[in-house]
């Protein structure tokens, strides 16, 4: 394994993994209504690389999903 594999792999295990009905409990935004057009619009607007699925259990990466909000904020400067 490489060192960037490594710190990539490590930087994922620091991440908090939360399911999508849980996700109202953690932040007040998005509420669970836009949260659900994200997740179900994901593979035309990124959020795929936010998600987690486990059978048909949705988690979330809450890292991932600060990087996606702040990516989608210089996409549209």
């Amino acid at each position: 394994m490489q060192s960037n594999d490594k710190q990539s792999a490590h930087q994922s295990l620091n991440t908090r993994i939360i399911p999508a009905t849980s996700w109202i409990k953690h932040h007040e935004w998005p509420p669970i209504g836009g949260l659900r057009s994200l997740i179900f619009n994901r593979h035309k607007n990124g959020f795929d690389k936010v998600i987690k699925k486990i059978g048909r259990r949705v988690l979330i990466d809450e890292q991932a999903f600060f990087t996606w909000i702040a990516k989608q904020n210089e996409e549209a400067k």
